[in-house]
Parts: C-alpha cells; structure tokens; sequence
C-alpha cells in the first residue's frame, strides 16, 4: 500500500496499484484479511475508479466503534457518498478490542476510559474465578464452587448485553454489587474468615473499581458498605466458623496467597491502566493546549496573552512612545478583479506571510490586516528606545519583500507606506473574537501617511523624522493637505545612512 501524508495528491493503494486520493489519508490497516481505510472525510472522491476486490470497511479517524461498510463493492467504482454506505457497530465488522466494548462515538476520553477499565476488571476476575470453581468442586463444595461460577456466567451475559445494548449505567451497577456481594457470599458458605482463606478480600475491588469508573464522589457509599460487611462477617465469623467444613490446610494457605495477591494484582493492574491511559490523555491535552497557545500568539502578543490568561480584567495600555506603521498595496483592488480568488488570496497571502517574517526579525508587533492593508508598531506591548529605527527597517524590508513577490508571481506589486511616531493607546477588546488593537493620534495620523502618500514611498511625519535623522536618509517632499489634520509637513524615508 502506498500512503501520501502531507503531498499535494496522496496515494491510496486498495487490491494492487496506488490511487490517488484528494483527502489526506489518516490511517491504512488491514483487518482479518478485510481491507481496512481510516479516512479523516466521509465521502472520499477519489477522482477515478477504486478497484475493490472485496467487501471495504471504512472506519472514520481512529474511531474505532463505528465503521462505514461498503456492502456493495460496485459502490466504489465511482465517487461514492454517505448514501452508498451502511453504519454498523465495530463489534458487528469484525476484532474489535474487548476494553472499547461499548463504548460509543459521541462519548467523552473520560467516560471512554470508565467503561474500558470496567470491562477490563470484570474480565479479569471473571477470568479468576476459574479457579475457585474447580478447587471448590473438586473438594465437593458444590454451593460454594456455584457461586463463582454464577459470577462468571452472569458476567459473561452483562458483557455482551452491554455490548449490544451499550448501557452503561445498568452494567456499571450489576458489576459493582456482584463484586461486592459475592466474595462475601462465598466466605461465609465456607465458614468464615479462615475458612475462606479471606476470600472477601476480593469485594474491595467494588470501592476501588468505583473509584476509576464512577468518581470519587459517587464511590464512597460502596467504600462503606464494604466495610459494614466486613463488620457483620467479623461478627457472624463465629458461629460461621463453628460449622466449616474440612478444607485441607494446603489448599487454605494457596488460596490466603492467592487471595492477597490477587486483589494486590487485580487493582495494581486497573490503577495502572488507569493511570497510563490518564497520562495518554493528559499529553493529547497538552498538545491541544499548545496548539491553543500558538493560536492565541497568532492574535495576541505573548505578554497580553500571559495577562489575559490569569486575570479577566480589562487590558489597557498608554504607551508615551511608540511607532506605528500602515501599509497599503496599491491598486489591489482592481488587481483582485482581474485575478480569481484563489489567485488574489494567496498572493495576498505571499506577501503578509513575507512582512510577518519581517516584523519577527525586527521585533515589532503586527496589529492587524484590513484587506489589503498591513499594520505593524514599534515599542508595543513591551517599550523600547528604538523603536521608530525597527519600523524603519521594517518598512525598508517591506517593499523589498514585495518586489521579490511581484518577480515571482508576475504581478506588477507596489505599496505604499506611512508612519507616525507618538503617543498611543493599545488594548484589547472584544469577547467572542478578541484583538490586539492602538488608538490615538499617532495611530490616525500613520494612516493618513499612508493614505496620501506616495506609491512605492515611505511617507514619515515630523515627529518620526526626528527620530530617524540621525540614522536614516530622508527627503523632504513639502507640506501636504491631510484630511482631518490640515497642513502637514513629511519626509519621504530613501534608506540607512551609508556612515551608519
């Protein structure tokens, strides 16, 4: 089988050669001589005849309680949809796994945990059991060797009645009150505590099975009627003792071992499943939560984002200094008229991709984009004296980045840029989608830089031009007339000074 991971085109091989497949293959296994394809999209188009020797089972994900079964091999001779497929249970598809008994694709990690160490449990003692049936029945003990084999028999019936019926909460109760109640029924059939060889041992399974598979909470009550069990044996351990019947002192010391080490083996073996599958499930979490992380980076500065994390107050800011930058592309508009949408996004997508990396390199904050428009600052979240020398060099590496993107894509590309230094607010606002955003003049008058400026310049203000002077060549192109602002004089930002 040939499997494609992140290619453009994945490869699928069923009966011989590859196919191609659009959607990305998740998983390919085989099941019992059954061609087994774990796809992440119902509805697999695969763009050209699927050769399928036999009957195909789809499983969805990982999921493994649900498979879509192909009951029509000539179903997949064509693009095939939901409709040309039949929803059965795994069980009914063929090995499933005995701890996934039940469980359904709607249930939590966490209740899909509880039911597979239930299943687990009852199994292993039902497997056990065994041997309390044979020893007793050989020594003739018929009541006494009946009563692990009811335990065994009834739970091989809830098993596959939870199997079928998938109810969780009847089979959970049954196995609970069998295991509690049946070792201290076996004990007291074969005349008590030394008799049985302490065979009630094998109840306090009930508490610590309710603990992994119901809750701490709810595990309690049968923690406690293990104990006033344990209290009424104590109290009737006499008289039971006084008529128990003759057990070989062999056969007592085997099954005090078998006993202590049993339950000891019993819960060590459900705790450690338990506990492996938590910490299974606890990386998954952490590997969600990085990717949450990362997300809320891609929106939120890191500094903001530790703030919004501990406390639910509002963040705002005043920053005295800072730089704040707008670029625009010019003409982009009709530009995306001529282009398809696909075409315009992602040459958009080129270009803002190259500016993020630019603003990385150059330790500024990227605000936000607004169609084609780009805004970064300097000095925010974190201030720096620097500030308006970042934004300048950002803005150098800008029109750069997009010349590069213009000679690969053959898309003539020109942008404009403005800048203004100064005084700003930044904060964050919004509930559902929240954003980093700056307000204040200085925010206003960058816009306006850009918005008048000149296509393929860098327009500055005065404020920005005395702080690059020094560092930086710059033309004066006159004053201006800048809506909402009146009468401007700005510089025109050429390059770094060669001394510098």
């Amino acid at each position: 089988m040939a499997i494609g991971s992140h290619s453009r085109q994945p490869q699928l091989g069923i009966g011989g050669d590859p196919v191609p497949v659009r959607h990305q293959v998740a998983l390919v296994h085989c099941r019992q001589g059954r061609q087994a394809i774990a796809v992440e999209h119902l509805g697999v188009d695969s763009g050209e005849p699927l050769r399928v020797p036999r009957r195909v089972l789809l499983g969805v994900g990982d999921q493994r309680s649900q498979a879509f079964v192909a009951e029509r091999p000539e179903a997949l001779q064509r693009p095939f949809e939901l409709a040309d497929l039949t929803l059965v249970n795994e069980h009914e598809s063929g090995n499933p796994m005995l701890t996934e008994l039940g469980s359904l694709p709607s249930d939590s990690a966490e209740m899909r945990l509880r039911k597979s160490v239930l299943v687990l449990s009852s199994t292993l003692m039902a497997t056990l059991s065994l041997v309390w049936v044979g020893t007793y029945a050989a020594l003739g003990l018929w009541l006494s060797a009946a009563i692990p084999l009811a335990y065994l028999l009834a739970t091989a019936v809830s098993l596959y009645a939870f199997a079928r019926s998938r109810r969780f909460r009847l089979f959970r109760v049954s196995q609970l009150l069998m295991s509690l109640l049946l070792p201290f029924a076996l004990q007291w059939s074969l005349g008590g505590f030394a008799a049985s060889s302490a065979v009630s041992l094998w109840a306090f399974t009930c508490p610590v099975g309710a603990l992994l598979f119901v809750g701490a909470r709810q595990a309690v009550p049968w923690f406690v009627a293990f104990a006033a069990l344990v209290v009424v044996s104590g109290a009737i351990d006499p008289v039971l003792s006084a008529s128990a019947p003759d057990i070989p002192s062999g056969v007592e010391v085997s099954f005090f071992v078998l006993n202590v080490l049993g339950v000891c083996v019993t819960a060590y073996v459900l705790l450690q499943y338990f506990v492996r599958a938590r910490e299974r499930a606890l990386a998954e979490l952490g590997v969600e939560r990085a990717k949450s992380e990362r997300l809320l980076l891609n929106v939120l500065p890191a500094s903001v984002a530790e703030r919004l994390k501990e406390s639910d107050e509002v963040i705002a800011d005043g920053f005295g200094a800072a730089t704040v930058l707008f670029a625009d592309i010019v003409g982009f508009t009709p530009l995306a008229q001529v282009l398809s949408p696909a075409e315009a996004v992602v040459m958009l997508d080129r270009v803002f991709a190259g500016w993020d990396r630019l603003a990385d390199l150059h330790g500024v904050e990227k605000i936000k984009t607004i169609g084609d428009a780009y805004m970064v600052a300097g000095g925010i979240p974190v201030p720096r004296p620097d500030h308006a020398e970042a934004i300048a060099e950002m803005a150098l590496g800008m029109g750069e980045e997009a010349e590069r993107c213009a000679g690969e894509s053959g898309v003539p590309l020109e942008v404009r840029i403005g800048i203004d230094s100064g005084p700003v607010v930044a904060g964050v606002i919004g509930r559902a989608k929240f954003t980093y955003d700056l307000w204040g003049d200085t925010v206003n008058t960058a816009s306006r830089m850009e918005s008048h400026g000149v296509p393929g310049a860098i327009q500055v203000t005065e404020r920005a031009y005395q702080r690059l002077r020094g560092n930086y060549e710059l033309s004066r192109r006159g004053t201006i007339e800048v809506k909402g602002k009146g009468p401007m004089t700005t510089y025109l930002l050429l390059g770094r000074r060669p001394d510098t």
